[in-house]
């Protein structure tokens, strides 16, 4: 007998409150909600999907250790959603968990049953303190922090990490989401959907930065995502009802 086809995982994490930490850090309304619909829109979609919430920096490293130990479809997808920084977000206590050790878990290396395969992260986080009043500038001298994506280039193989907000900026919640998370559950659920891997992320950076602007305290003001990806293929992993499928790059 054939072997049955393996479901694609899915690991959504989300710190909504915090405690014990050593600079008070604000609730994040909101957050919890948000993560309750993409786990129904990613579910729909036939991915196993694992939520956790308010997690300690060892507990969010043995989530990924666990998954670096398990059977996997074709891809894998991960949500984060907490306070952060540059290069990392806050667990439920206010300590920092850097990304590319997260990374790093699901590497060819320490998960061999994903080598080639698709991983992708979509990461809800401030990365600095600056925000943008959505001002149009012409310049030709602009660039990001010194740093800001050096450590990214040592991502896994086959890896898209796509971001809420650029380098040294600030990411919006509000009580009824993020700009980011809000418009990556529109497309999940829309026809969006089908798009290829990098277009969808392209539309989503897109969307947010020209059709969304902050509420309350920041109101008016704008948002720019952002990603990286080393994935040599076209990816379609969002395809409902059906295996998904890449398409190797020419």
């Amino acid at each position: 007998t054939s072997r049955p086809h393996l479901s694609n995982r899915a690991v959504i994490i989300v710190n909504y409150k915090f405690y014990g930490s050593p600079e008070p850090l604000e609730p994040r309304s909101g957050a919890k909600r948000e993560a309750d619909k993409l786990f129904k829109a990613l579910s729909k979609l036939n991915y196993a999907v694992k939520l956790h919430y308010d997690q300690e920096g060892k507990e969010i490293e043995e989530i990924y250790r666990q998954e670096s130990r398990e059977e996997h479809g074709d891809c894998f997808v991960s949500i984060l959603s907490s306070h952060g920084e540059e290069g990392a977000i806050y667990d439920c206590r206010g300590e920092p968990v850097k990304l590319t050790r997260i990374f790093q878990m699901l590497s060819p290396q320490s998960c061999p049953v994903l080598a080639g395969k698709p991983k992708i992260f979509f990461i809800q986080a401030c990365r600095g303190n600056v925000t943008d009043s959505g001002v149009w500038v012409e310049t030709d001298s602009g660039r990001p922090p010194a740093d800001s994506f050096s450590h990214y280039l040592s991502i896994p193989d086959s890896t898209a990490v796509m971001f809420a907000c650029s380098p040294g900026y600030g990411a919006f919640l509000n009580p009824l989401g993020s700009m980011f998370l809000q418009t990556l559950l529109e497309f999940l659920e829309g026809d969006e959907r089908h798009l290829e891997l990098a277009r969808l992320m392209t539309r989503i950076s897109w969307k947010v930065a020209f059709h969304c602007e902050a509420k309350g305290p920041h109101k008016g003001e704008k948002e720019m995502p952002c990603f990286v990806t080393n994935m040599p293929v076209y990816n379609y992993i969002f395809q409902p009802l059906k295996s998904t499928y890449t398409i190797r790059a020419v």
